[in-house]
């Protein structure tokens, strides 16, 4: 393919006006005195080089993605028609209540699906991620108490959480208090009793948690907290694991947000737009961020009396056309919903059975909806590390999974397949990583210099991130 200055032909693709523009009014330090440098090409040239360049993009029509930490899987494209209904997506922000019923009804409704599958009993679509939903619970969390007259200073956090766990709490002024995982991969109960005192305001824990092995103590840790006066918060990242089977409320947890790309299938690619609705017990309803949509038995209203409110956290009332696509995927789905944490659940252990004689296996127990396999066997016998196994995926028509967390893993590789793969596909990934597996023993230098069939070979990753270079010169 050749590159854009490559077709440069000299037909020129849009013909402006002819008269000049009188330009005294700019600073003349802001004035071009050069040719700008573009190539002139055809309108029609242009269209097919910004083709040629989306071809070039992975993505989840392309190829297998298995990304755990951040759930890439199949959105039904009937989701994208109906969120880009022309009364939903041409509807302003600033409309009376009367005239947007139909919106305010659908964010009711879905707020009642969320309360149904969290089991909690108020919720907020206001947060527009994950870790605005997270900051969002930690500050009610801090006006809970603050309210109580407590000045609880301290969040516990496991030392396999997301890292947007402690940097959501300490943004709310909390002190980050960690605790260690046990040879299970679990919270360690004995040392969590150690770190109980009357400064900690809450625990945030991810179930099931960062390396995709569920908690199987959370019921003797919601009592621990709850009779230390403190609060469990619930990282909702990993809902889709247990969806139907059990809740955040059933486990104790006071505070949960969800990720609704994760779990509801709304796109989350290039980082956003997304959602993170937070859910909450009853003794914390008054905290909400307002308004909240509420129905009077007649029509639904936006609902500014909330007594101890934290007060708005996103402009309007949040990202709507990702709530509109979650509410569309919760409808379709119905009790189903259930079905797809089965097959998630199912799917990632069948890899992680068909994988852990060729990769270490950290802790060999039963996982939810991923696990993490460690390239440390790879990188001592061979030299070929993690990030060398995943550059080599690129060349398998496979987006590497997340590498390197959780950090209690050394060379760690996180694998996520989703419920929406068939076998057939999770056989052909179990096929490429024995494949990869085999050549770090007898060819590790292909590895080692992967990717080779990618447009852009390999990159200084540190580089690129110290200095980026964000300018074009031709």
């Amino acid at each position: 393919m050749k590159n854009i200055f490559e077709k440069n032909n000299g037909v020129q693709g849009i013909t402006l006006t002819d008269e000049k523009e009188n330009l005294d009014f700019l600073n003349k330090n802001f004035i071009r005195d050069c040719e700008i440098g573009l190539p002139q090409v055809s309108e029609l040239e242009a269209m097919r080089h910004y083709k040629e360049l989306s071809d070039k993009n992975f993505c989840i029509e392309k190829g297998f993605y298995p990304l755990g930490s951040c759930t890439m899987k199949y959105n039904p494209k009937v989701n994208e028609i109906l969120a880009s209904l022309e009364n939903f997506a041409y509807l302003h922000p600033l409309s009376d209540d009367s005239d947007c019923q139909g919106a305010l009804e659908l964010m009711y409704k879905l707020q009642e699906a969320l309360k149904k599958v969290t089991g909690m009993d108020a919720v907020t679509l206001q947060p527009a991620a994950g870790a605005h939903g997270e900051l969002t619970g930690m500050m009610i969390i801090k006006k809970y108490f603050e309210v109580k007259g407590e000045k609880r200073k301290k969040v516990i956090i496991p030392d396999s959480a997301h890292g947007t766990n402690p940097a959501s709490a300490h943004l709310c002024g909390f002190e980050i208090v960690p605790v260690k995982s046990n040879e299970k991969g679990q919270v360690d109960i004995e040392e969590l009793k150690q770190l109980l005192d009357s400064d900690v305001a809450a625990i945030m824990m991810t179930n099931p948690n960062t390396l995709g092995i569920f908690e199987e103590h959370v019921l003797e840790i919601s009592k621990l907290m709850h009779n230390n006066g403190s609060l469990l918060y619930y990282d909702g990242a990993n809902f889709n694991a247990v969806m139907g089977y059990t809740n955040p409320k059933l486990m104790g947890f006071d505070v949960v947000h969800l990720n609704l790309h994760k779990t509801f299938s709304t796109p989350h690619g290039g980082g956003g737009p997304g959602a993170g609705p937070v859910c909450v017990v009853d003794k914390l309803r008054e905290f909400l961020p307002s308004p909240v949509v509420d129905f009077d038995g007649k029509k639904y209203f936006r609902n500014y009396d909330i007594k101890h409110s934290i007060g708005s956290v996103k402009g309007f009332y949040g990202n709507f056309g990702v709530l509109v696509r979650a509410y569309a995927y919760i409808l379709m789905m119905g009790d189903n919903l259930k079905e797809a944490s089965e097959n998630a659940v199912l799917n990632a252990n069948y890899l992680k059975e068909k994988l852990k004689g060729a990769y270490l296996l950290p802790y060999d127990e039963p996982c939810m909806h991923e696990f993490v396999l460690s390239g440390e066997k790879q990188k001592h016998e061979s030299g070929v590390s993690t990030l060398n196994i995943a550059k080599a995926l690129m060349d398998e028509n496979t987006h590497p999974p997340t590498v390197y967390f959780p950090l209690i893993v050394h060379e760690a590789i996180m694998i996520e397949p989703t419920e929406s793969e068939t076998k057939e596909v999770l056989d052909n990934f179990v096929d490429v990583m024995i494949k990869i597996a085999n050549e770090a023993k007898t060819n590790p230098e292909k590895l080692i210099s992967a990717p080779h069939t990618t447009p852009v070979k390999r990159l200084d990753e540190t580089l690129a991130a110290r200095h980026p270079d964000l300018k074009f010169v031709q």
